[in-house]
């Protein structure tokens, strides 16, 4: 009988060098886009286009320490929101995703056992949005752990959605609710302080179930996608909410040059996130429009779609496109008018 006490085994990453450690990766995934003509293990991949369709290509750098914390961040749940980041950002522009690439950086503080729990979230990810890990890079690094996904996919010639759409009267809809991920992150934050202050407190997290998950563990929307295309509706306008709804929506209104109203009351938020609001002293509005990384879809649809819309569950219409003169407003719940300004996430 095995010592329970026992330390898990942990092979170096050296003793594989990095053509066994690659073969070994991509041992894990199986091919299931007809458009992957060759996978890993060439000189590059090689993918069959579609003249009908348009070729999608995005690319997201997460850094350790800036975009995640390995101290409460599980890496099979970081290999998972690794895929699912950039996949939303092919859905936001009404595509599917097909194929990805994983370019990794890691310091020999990483055993091979740790590699494969990441791996394991990015394979669990690809198995459950269907698309194909094709290729990358691994390298050393000096400054902890680097992961640069590249996502390609393909939307068609008549259902292509960009950012600058968005008409005068369109509605302005969001799918699910927003603030959650914000206010998971600022729990695990505390409780992380926490712990550094004493060890043998332990994180209390079990309340706060639904927002770390919406932190940890993010979707893209895709099956808002698909629910588009069965309902023959193409959005004017659209973008993921990565930085925060204000900032996201504001992005829409630049490059479309339009302005927009949006109703406070009409912001979708779950209880949960509400009552962790309250608990951070934090306005729960104010979190919904700023609060990053919900990876919901906002889109802008004509008014002709506003029944199919309305009777879609998990989708809020939360206003309307102005004119470009009159800006982007806010109406509060006291039915104040502010202007609507970015307070997200900032890059640099």
């Amino acid at each position: 009988m095995s010592d329970s006490n026992s330390e898990p085994s942990r092979t170096e990453l050296d003793n594989l060098g990095e053509f066994k450690l690659i073969e070994h990766l991509a041992s894990q995934f199986t091919q299931k886009q007809q458009s992957t003509l060759l996978g890993i293990g060439d000189d590059a991949a090689v993918l069959i286009p579609d003249a009908n369709c348009n070729l999608l290509v995005t690319s997201d750098m997460l850094l350790e320490g800036v975009h995640f914390d390995l101290s409460y961040t599980p890496l099979k749940h970081l290999g998972y929101k690794a895929i699912a980041v950039n996949i939303s950002d092919i859905a936001a522009m009404n595509g599917i995703c097909t194929q990805v690439t994983v370019n990794i950086g890691l310091s020999n503080r990483f055993s091979l056992e740790a590699i494969d729990a990441l791996y394991e979230g990015i394979q669990m990810a690809c198995s459950h949005y269907q698309c194909d890990l094709v290729g990358g890079d691994t390298t050393s690094s000096v400054t902890g752990l680097i992961i640069s996904v590249t996502a390609l996919g393909y939307v068609g010639n008549d259902r292509l959605v960009k950012r600058s759409g968005a008409k005068h009267n369109d509605l302005i809809c969001v799918s699910g609710d927003l603030g959650a991920a914000y206010l998971g992150l600022q729990v695990l934050e505390r409780e992380k302080q926490v712990f550094l202050a004493n060890s043998e407190m332990q994180p209390q997290l079990d309340q706060y179930e639904y927002i770390v998950s919406r932190q940890l563990k993010a979707e893209a929307r895709t099956d808002v996608v698909t629910w588009f295309h069965e309902q023959g509706i193409v959005p004017t306008a659209m973008i993921d909410v990565s930085d925060g709804l204000a900032s996201d929506l504001l992005h829409i209104c630049k490059q479309s040059v339009v302005g927009a109203r949006v109703y406070e009351d009409r912001l979708p938020i779950e209880a949960a996130t509400k009552d962790a609001a309250l608990e951070f002293n934090l306005n729960p509005g104010t979190v919904t429009l700023h609060g990053g990384e919900d990876y919901e879809l906002l889109f802008t649809v004509d008014q002709k779609h506003h029944q199919s819309i309305e009777n879609q569950q998990g989708i809020s219409v939360i206003g309307h496109i102005t004119d470009t003169g009159q800006g982007a407003e806010l109406v509060t719940a006291s039915e104040e008018i502010v202007p609507l300004e970015a307070q997200g996430w900032r890059h640099f």
